[in-house]
């Protein structure tokens, strides 16, 4: 089973929620395989504030007002259970969290 220690970049308001301050960038331990299920996991695990704020309760499903980058692709929707890119799982690149923008 491996580590990964996987960069994350949260949008400004999910940041004062979980209280950190400084850098945008923090770093998560995903144990196992590096997808974005484990890794949203091991986040609300290390930021209980976060739980039901990227995520739904109990269904899981991603907020419809939250979008996920990889490698400067949206990943949004792809399964949950997919592998995160080599890039990322590697903390070589930032998994992103972006809050999406609606309007007209």
């Amino acid at each position: 089973m491996s580590n990964h220690k996987i960069r994350v970049e949260l949008p400004q308001h999910l940041r004062t929620l979980a209280g950190l301050t400084g850098n945008n960038e923090i770093f998560v331990e995903v144990v196992g395989d590096a997808t974005q299920r484990a890794l949203l996991d091991a986040l609300e695990a290390r930021y209980p504030a976060l739980r039901g704020t990227i995520r739904e309760h109990g269904k899981l499903k991603r907020r419809a007002f939250l979008r996920f980058f990889a490698c400067e692709t949206d990943i949004s929707h792809e399964s949950p259970d997919a592998p995160l890119p080599e890039a990322v799982a590697s903390g070589r690149e930032v998994f992103l969290i972006l809050g999406a923008i609606a309007g007209g």
